[in-house]
């Protein structure tokens, strides 16, 4: 699972959200838990947009400090950003792993969407194609 840390800011009642990693990222809530749930929310939209433009996913720094706050992206984000990372390094394109996998293009598409509900036995396959496999880890509740 990717995790970022962000800095809340204590701002009239509510917090205001920044994620240093990924400077497009400012948002704020009224509550800390609606902070929280906003700042996954940012940074979704926002890595999507990286995805959309095909930049770079910047990986999480560590950082610590009184007002920093871990922000962890569902699984199943995780693991579509983790293979857009795996194909840019490989030099792979959609098309191209749309061949490999015998898909077309547009299945491909929706299996990098951060907003389509992939599943799961699909980003394994496309791990596959590409020398990778995917491992899930299960860790306490911080």
């Amino acid at each position: 699972m990717l995790i970022w840390p962000a800095r809340f800011t204590p701002d009239s009642g509510g917090y205001v959200v920044t994620v240093p990693d990924i400077p497009e990222v400012i948002t704020e809530g009224d509550s800390f838990e609606q902070a929280m749930e906003y700042a996954v929310d940012a940074v979704e939209c926002v890595l999507a947009e990286y995805i959309r433009r095909r930049r770079d996913i910047p990986k999480p720094s560590r950082r610590n400090g009184r007002d920093i706050h871990p922000v962890a992206l569902p699984a199943v984000t995780s693991a579509k950003l983790e293979l857009y990372s795996a194909m840019r390094a490989a030099g792979i394109g959609k098309a191209d792993l749309g061949r490999r996998l015998g898909w077309r293009k547009t299945q491909v598409e929706r299996l990098l969407d951060l907003s389509h509900a992939s599943r799961m036995d699909q980003i394994e396959a496309a791990f596959r194609v590409l020398g990778k496999r995917l491992a899930i880890e299960v860790l306490d509740a911080a």
